[in-house]
């Protein structure tokens, strides 16, 4: 006969795996408004920035099929199914902490590499770096590095001719000039892509912590309710 205990924590793990699933819907959810909010500047954005995202988005999809696993192995009293399950979650558990250590070691340099790549880019002024640096200038209403100066010394550009993508409510047909200083964007870009990338970093931060803790209890409410079956010799 089932202890009441026993069937308490049944019960618990269950409704556990019902919030542990929406939290897997909510993971993917952040991920992809971090990957879309820095994605579409990732001509500038080494991978390593672009890769915490990504793993969220995959360790998110996980988290909600396991969650399933989770429910099948408390409703049906399953040992083997909630070892599998507890040890699922520290899987994913100890991904989610190798990328959030990975993060905040690159943290410290990731400010230079990203000017270092925006240097090279402005340097080298392919027509990829041109379509990339006409998209982020648009798109962030911001102009050069640090500001407008940085295009002066690049390669192909004129002592006075910027980017139209540097100035705002330009004319159809018109040019863009260092002396139009009314309507050039003030902003440097490395400033705005650094903001962007900072509060991307914050969201995956506090969303990785949350899970965590939750992923702990489940690991704790799993193993509890598994030792427990096997001692009432449950299959």
């Amino acid at each position: 006969m089932e202890s009441c205990g026993m069937s308490a924590i049944k019960y618990i793990l269950f409704l556990f795996n019902l919030i542990f699933a929406i939290s897997g819907i909510g993971i993917i959810v952040a991920g992809a408004i971090v990957l879309a909010d820095v994605g579409e500047f990732s001509h500038f954005l080494e991978g390593r920035i672009i890769a915490p995202p990504i793993v969220l988005i995959v360790a998110g999809a996980i988290v909600f099929i396991i969650a399933f696993l989770g429910c099948y192995g408390a409703v049906k009293e399953n040992y083997n199914m909630l070892i599998a399950f507890a040890v699922a979650l520290l899987v994913i558990f100890v991904i989610e902490l190798a990328v959030g250590i990975a993060a905040a070691v690159f943290k410290n340099d990731f400010s230079m590499v990203m000017k270092d790549s925006l240097k090279a880019s402005m340097m080298n002024y392919t027509e990829a770096d041109k379509m990339a640096w006409e998209n982020v200038q648009k798109k962030l209403e911001c102009c050069g590095i640090d500001n407008s100066n940085d295009w002066i010394t690049a390669k192909g550009i004129t002592s006075n001719t910027l980017p139209d993508s540097c100035c705002k409510d330009l004319p159809v047909g018109g040019a863009c000039h260092t002396y139009d200083i009314k309507m050039l964007h003030t902003k440097g870009c490395f400033a705005e892509l650094e903001f962007r990338v900072q509060n991307g970093a914050k969201v995956l931060i506090g969303v990785g912590i949350g899970i965590a803790f939750v992923e702990i209890a489940g690991i704790i409410l799993a193993c509890y309710l598994a030792q427990a079956i096997k001692r009432e010799g449950g299959k």
